[in-house]
């Protein structure tokens, strides 16, 4: 006969083989995103014989600089199922395009979405101003940056997400492209070959996150509703400059919102340092994607 600390030792470990059993069975949604997805299947347009390793320079948690891109690609961060709320959202580092933060305006971001069900997806695109680049913006950045869209879009049963609710969030040097991709129109070929160049490449909503060049955001109508957002401290061409970027929006009667924070300066991303209402940006993002009715 067995004695009950015998009897509990038994259920202790039938209890634990359950519970490791059902983690097999049901692998957790919010670990580790899945490979890269690389946007062309052989060499990206321009990039044709550059095959040197990208760069990585680990700078502390959270903050990872890469370079010497020539592989354009997307990292995607695929959500809990339970959670998933069908929304897309393709986030582009900064970096000045001499290199792609993709600590904190990357994975960080895509972590944070990923948690609140949207399907984030990190693009590394190639840098117009790295040292010995013969990349530029308007050839390299924003084509990779459309090219990411239209994949999101021709694989978007795979990912699970609805081709009418991707959105484009970029910062500062990210920010530029991603207003370049929603200011722009990339129709997609029907006759082309290849199925992602079928598909449009505008996303249906933007997010500009101290976004670079703001003097450039010329918005007419037909822009896709924008989230503006950065710090009162950051530089004056984007403090005052996204500012006066939210009027042009109201004057041609472009749909947009804007934040300013009076804290922080530039590039504060998604971090664990930061504090009090600049740290719950992306809480007023879901909300005004809730109000714009992506969320349906």
């Amino acid at each position: 006969m067995l004695c009950c600390s015998c009897v509990r030792s038994i259920h202790l470990c039938l209890v634990a083989i359950t519970v490791f059993a059902f983690a097999l069975a049901h692998p957790s949604h919010a670990a580790d995103p899945l490979p890269a997805v690389r946007l062309w299947a052989s060499d990206a347009p321009g990039s044709e014989g550059k095959t040197g390793p990208e760069k990585v320079e680990a700078k502390g948690v959270g903050f990872t600089n890469i370079t010497n891109v020539h592989q354009p690609s997307i990292t995607p961060y695929l959500p809990d199922p339970s959670k998933r709320n069908g929304v897309a959202v393709l986030v582009i580092p900064g970096g000045g395009h001499r290199m792609l933060c993709v600590g904190h305006e990357g994975e960080s971001v895509a972590q944070a979405l990923m948690q609140q069900g949207f399907t984030a997806f990190v693009l590394k695109y190639r840098l117009a101003r790295e040292e010995g680049s013969t990349y530029t913006i308007q050839d390299h950045a924003l084509a990779d940056t459309a090219r990411a869209i239209r994949t999101l879009r021709a694989r978007a049963e795979e990912w699970h997400i609805d081709p009418n609710k991707i959105g484009a969030m970029g910062f500062s040097a990210g920010g530029e492209l991603a207003w370049q991709v929603s200011s722009k129109e990339f129709p997609g070929d029907p006759a082309a070959n290849d199925p992602i160049e079928r598909m449009d490449g505008r996303p249906n909503f933007q997010a500009l996150i101290y976004p670079g060049r703001s003097q450039d955001i010329q918005p007419d109508a037909n822009v896709p509703p924008a989230f503006l957002c950065c710090s009162a401290y950051d530089r004056q061409d984007i403090s005052e400059g996204l500012a006066e970027a939210y009027l042009r929006f109201k004057r041609a009667k472009a749909d947009a919102e804007l934040h300013i924070y009076s804290t922080s300066g530039h590039g504060f991303g998604v971090k664990t340092a930061n504090q009090g209402a600049i740290a719950g940006w992306t809480d007023r993002f879901v909300e005004w994607l809730a109000s714009k009715e992506f969320l349906n």
